[in-house]
């Protein structure tokens, strides 16, 4: 090929890079796209590094390192006295197939369980604001405190904390043993408790210890549907139970094909607020231990309780070692933080212990070296004190607001802890719908029917939260999601 329209194909290829990128970089990846386009053929002899460099007005040293990248990828390979060729190797492969968007409902390229996770998701990508759920304010946050203490253990005199831990950092898991017993009433040694990366994270790692593909798992209903995703891409056959005024209430039905695994949240259930029945409680711990059957106890916000003394947990009531206990620091720190914790049996622990560094590899050992030492420290029931107090009074502001504004058409559950309300609507509506509307308005809400697995007993309604909403937002957010609500209410139900 003539040299004279190499150039001017390279000159096209780089019209096409980024400026930004380094120039060598630039001529690397023009020459590259040219041969995979197969408009540099295999066999055709490049240009040499001194005239390419005249014609493309860069430096020799540019093209020459351009073409020692494309020597090193296999792409070109040179004669000695004889210039560069494009690699031969390229004619056995064939030509680089023009890539193309994977498109259409098919969700092409995913396996079934991806085309499953993709199109289950119901998280949103609003994640503040009048009244995002589950968000906690961070604008009160020690930052200085946090700041000091990040910078006390990223030094050079703590390079061991660079490196994997096993099953988390020492000293922070003997300070979450000590205040598990003093708030959750939970006896546990501190190598009982696995530090991990969310509660994602707990979940899968529970999933994936304890189950086999198609084993059962019972979930609330309605309930988290993070917990939902996470079992089905683990291979479960996930079951819904529903609720009743004492939390999870199974059949006898459902019992007669008991779950491997049940994944609750006993002390504050997630979106409704209802605390498990003493009697339920001990009905789950008899019949785990009947059938075998393991309780995940997802203790998402315990921190942040608001009336009498804080619900023991099941992991403290039981006198057997069916339960495992995960709880989160996101709700109460930040969520970026993205930091829980397991607490295993005794018999689990060492299996726990190898499966979580096989399955995802530990770190974030200067954060759990901090966080040590701001539970130690009392930063972290100060700012948990101080917490409580704002988020009540949000919590109050906005009960008020609604009561005023919408009164008896609807009826309120939760708030006794956490982050957010439940609202019922007391008359059929489409609630996704009106969570459009509201959200056109400026105002996000998430409908009760996002939580539901069986869509036909789903139950209209909103879950609010107003942790993360300043005090003077709260009443022109609530008047705005009123006249939403209103609306709604008169139209009704349109299937």
């Amino acid at each position: 090929m003539d040299n004279r329209l190499i150039v001017e194909l390279l000159q096209q290829h780089l019209a096409r890079q980024p400026d930004d990128l380094m120039l060598r970089i630039r001529a690397f990846l023009a020459i590259r796209q040219a041969i995979l386009d197969g408009q540099l053929p295999p066999g055709t002899r490049l240009p040499g590094t001194r005239s390419l460099a005249r014609d493309l007005g860069m430096g020799r040293n540019t093209i020459l390192r351009a073409y020692e990248q494309l020597f090193a990828e296999g792409y070109i390979e040179g004669l000695v006295g004889d210039g560069s060729y494009v690699s031969e190797a390229l004619q056995r492969v064939g030509r680089h197939p023009t890539p193309k968007r994977l498109v259409g409902t098919r969700r092409e390229g995913l396996s079934r369980r991806g085309g499953e996770i993709a199109a289950s998701s119901s998280s949103s990508r609003i994640q503040r604001g009048a009244f995002m759920p589950g968000i906690p304010d961070t604008e009160h946050f020690p930052f200085a405190i946090w700041r000091r203490l990040l910078t006390k253990y990223f030094q050079p005199s703590q390079a061991h904390l660079m490196q994997y831990s096993h099953g988390g950092y020492g000293p922070l898991k003997v300070a979450l043993a000590e205040y598990l017993h003093v708030t959750r009433m939970m006896r546990c040694s501190p190598r009982q408790i696995l530090i991990l990366n969310g509660t994602h994270q707990a979940i899968d790692l529970c999933a994936r210890m304890l189950t086999d593909h198609r084993d059962r798992a019972w979930i609330e209903e309605p309930g988290y549907w993070g917990s939902r995703n996470v079992l089905k891409a683990a291979g479960l056959d996930v079951r819904a139970i529903p609720l009743d005024e004492g939390g999870i209430a199974p059949t006898a039905e459902d019992w007669e094909t008991p779950p491997r695994l049940m994944c609750i949240s006993p002390s504050s259930q997630y979106p409704t607020g209802i605390v498990l029945s003493l009697e339920r409680r001990l009905e789950l711990l008899a019949q785990a231990e009947r059938c075998g059957a393991w309780i995940l106890e997802d203790d998402y916000d315990n921190e942040l309780r608001y009336h009498n003394q804080p619900v023991a947990s099941l992991f403290g009531l039981s006198s057997t070692q069916r339960v495992i206990y995960v709880g989160t620091l996101s709700k109460v720190m930040f969520p970026g933080l993205r930091l829980s914790y397991l607490v295993v049996p005794e018999d689990l622990v060492d299996a726990f212990t190898i499966g979580n560094a096989e399955l995802y590899r530990e770190g974030r050992m200067v954060d759990q070296a901090a966080l040590a030492e701001f539970i130690d420290s009392g930063h972290f029931t100060a700012h948990i004190k101080r917490m409580r107090t704002i988020y009540r009074e949000r919590r109050d502001i906005l009960l008020e607001e609604l009561d005023r504004h919408l009164g008896n058409s609807v009826r309120v559950s939760g708030g006794h802890a956490g982050l957010q309300l439940l609202y019922w609507f007391n008359t059929p509506l489409d609630d996704a719908a009106m969570a459009a509307d509201a959200l056109a308005e400026g105002v996000v809400i998430r409908p009760l029917s996002l939580y539901y697995m069986n869509q036909r007993l789903s139950l209209p309604g909103m879950n609010l939260g107003f942790a993360g909403v300043p005090d003077e937002q709260i009443r022109p957010a609530a008047a705005k999601l009123a006249k939403v609500v209103e609306k709604h209410l008169k139209r009704g139900f349109r299937p």
